[in-house]
């Protein structure tokens, strides 16, 4: 276990590694606080049957690299808490509340809602422990999901990536693997703009029409637990399908390393918007980029989530959070892309760059000896 860790660790990060057990509640889960030299760590917290160790820290780097890039004043984590986040809600409810037990003396993690978790869990973990981001409305939060705060972030990064590329959003195709609360709102967003969504699909299964689905009947349709597949407007697909429909807007908005070495040559697109963090695996990206795809990195494209999330914690408002969102998604966008283009790197080195310049600088005034 111990060199588990130390194969993960470098200069940046982890500057902390906890794994929680409750046998008597079944609680089993991790937290990853991977760098705090910017301020307390924001991460969200993620409830999956299977997520590794390994996944744990490569996403909580992520998010040490989103907030570094997007200049906020907090490093970067992670948490995960395993389980079936379709479990019956009082049996969550008493695990996430159990789970915020456990960290509640981890004060440099500020937790935030993640795959399988929400505004609701986030108000339970309020409750126990004081601190979180993503809380509902009534209680003072900006509820992430419900205004769509990832989903805008991308949008506006699609926007920019019209410059640097053969693509213009009126008529665009659209794909989306993950159609979940990111996923129907970068679809939204995207559709105001005047793109079409030809593919879907979430972890049951997928749905495709080249002439265009209705983005409101299948938002609907979704937030209505039906699979997409199920949906009357297309033709159902196996969901590891929808990564072969042709498209010039590919959006992987699900679970890490979704596409790879094995499937990427599958792909049929102008650009990847990655709305999912670390989806795709490096030796993907580096085929794609050889191919002409362009890639909009993760940690750039789909910060508006953590935006939202800092604005919050420091007691901003939603139209304050929306109005960052764009400016910073739309300000690091055009600085990665111009740099890839001008020193002919791949966009994620570019986007390397930009980020751990800034976090090196904050790691720069911070005393050796701080752990998280």
């Amino acid at each position: 276990m111990i060199e588990d860790v130390f194969r993960f660790s470098d200069d940046i990060g982890p500057a902390k590694i906890l794994h929680v057990y409750n046998p008597a509640l079944g609680l089993r889960g991790i937290v990853v606080v991977d760098n705090i030299a910017a301020g307390p760590a924001i991460g969200g917290t993620r409830m999956e049957p299977d997520v590794t160790l390994e996944e744990c820290v490569r996403l909580a780097r992520a998010m040490t690299l989103k907030n570094a890039a997007s200049g906020l004043p907090h490093g970067g984590a992670k948490s995960v808490i395993f389980g079936d986040p379709a479990m019956p809600v009082e049996q969550k409810e008493q695990l996430i509340r159990a789970f915020a037990q456990a960290i509640r003396n981890v004060e440099s993690y500020i937790p935030g809602p993640d795959m399988g978790t929400n505004e609701q869990a986030m108000a339970w973990i309020k409750d126990e422990i004081g601190r979180s981001v993503g809380l509902p409305r009534q209680i003072g939060g900006i509820p992430l999901d419900e205004i769509g705060a990832t989903g805008y972030g991308l949008a506006v990064a699609a926007e920019v990536a019209q410059d640097y590329c053969e693509l213009r959003l009126r008529g665009a195709r659209i794909v989306v693997q993950g159609f979940g609360s990111v996923g129907m709102h970068v679809v939204q967003f995207l559709s105001e703009r005047g793109a079409t969504l030809v593919g879907a699909s979430d972890s049951r299964s997928a749905i495709v029409n080249p002439d265009g689905l209705d983005v409101a009947a299948l938002i609907e349709h979704k937030c209505d637990r039906k699979p997409v597949g199920a949906f009357d407007g297309g033709n159902p697909l196996d969901g590891n399908d929808v990564i072969g429909v042709p498209c010039d807007i590919w959006i992987p908005a699900a679970r890490p390393d979704i596409i790879n070495e094995n499937n990427v040559d599958r792909l049929d697109c102008k650009v990847v918007l990655q709305g999912a963090n670390i989806p795709a695996t490096p030796g993907a990206e580096a085929i794609l980029h050889k191919n002409g795809v362009l890639v909009v990195p993760d940690f750039i494209a789909n910060s508006g989530g953590v935006i939202c999330g800092s604005i919050e914690y420091h007691g901003g408002t939603q139209s304050a959070a929306l109005l960052a969102i764009e400016e910073k998604v739309h300000v690091n966008t055009h600085r990665m892309l111009r740099a890839a283009a001008e020193n002919r790197i791949t966009p994620r080195a570019a986007a390397m760059e930009m980020a751990e310049t800034s976090l090196r600088k904050a790691m720069s005034w911070q005393r050796w000896h701080r752990a998280g």
